[in-house]
């Protein structure tokens, strides 16, 4: 019984030791966890031009670049520049016409005043226009004149005056009204010429 019991535990030592020579022993394995390599596997280096994670634009690691704009300055700037020119167009426009209607007046003016002194033979040879001229003699013009009885009472005004250019001829329209002591007289002129302008139509008469 003895014998027996030892050759038992020399069978169950051989089976031990035939065990654990033909096993490796090993440590549990962790559970795999994001981010980290697992069993086996290297981590790579984070290379140039590679980010970590997505940003919140799309773009990964970094903020979307700014959207390119026309800085405030230069929109305004612009702005600016056509409002200057539409000014400028618009100064020279009313100086252009302001400069043709104060001729006109000047014209009407002076020749009316010329009429009034009874200087009318100096009105007929500066203001009136040669076609108007071969139309209406001196002499008639004069005796017109005196027909109406001006004296040194006697003061124009003028209600209305329009002027333009037409292909290059400039044009200037009056007509007003001369109040005397007693008595009033309407007048009518037109003015017209290219570089100079000269009288085409005049009407002088009683007021109604």
């Amino acid at each position: 019984m003895s014998q027996k019991s030892a050759g038992d535990r020399n069978r169950t030592s051989a089976s031990q030791h035939h065990f654990w020579k033909g096993s490796t022993l090993s440590s549990p394995q962790e559970p795999y966890q994001p981010g980290h390599p697992g069993p086996g596997q290297q981590q790579l280096p984070q290379q140039p031009g590679q980010y970590a994670a997505a940003g919140p634009f799309g773009l990964p690691g970094e903020e979307p670049p700014a959207r390119r704009r026309p800085r405030l300055w230069v929109v305004l700037t612009a702005i600016g520049g056509v409002l200057l020119l539409v000014g400028l167009g618009i100064v020279i426009l009313v100086n252009v016409a302001g400069s043709a209607t104060n001729q006109a007046k000047g014209l009407a003016d002076g020749f009316t005043r010329l009429v009034i002194a009874g200087d009318s033979s100096k009105a007929y040879d500066d203001y009136l226009d040669p076609a108007l001229q071969e139309q209406l003699s001196k002499e008639s013009f004069i005796s017109g004149i005196a027909s109406l009885n001006m004296d040194d009472t006697c003061e124009p005004e003028y209600n209305d005056l329009q002027v333009a250019t037409e292909n290059g001829v400039k044009s200037a329209d009056i007509v007003g009204l001369i109040t005397c002591e007693g008595r009033n007289v309407d007048l009518a002129y037109r003015f017209e010429g290219t570089d100079e302008l000269k009288m085409t139509n005049i009407k002088l008469r009683p007021a109604a």
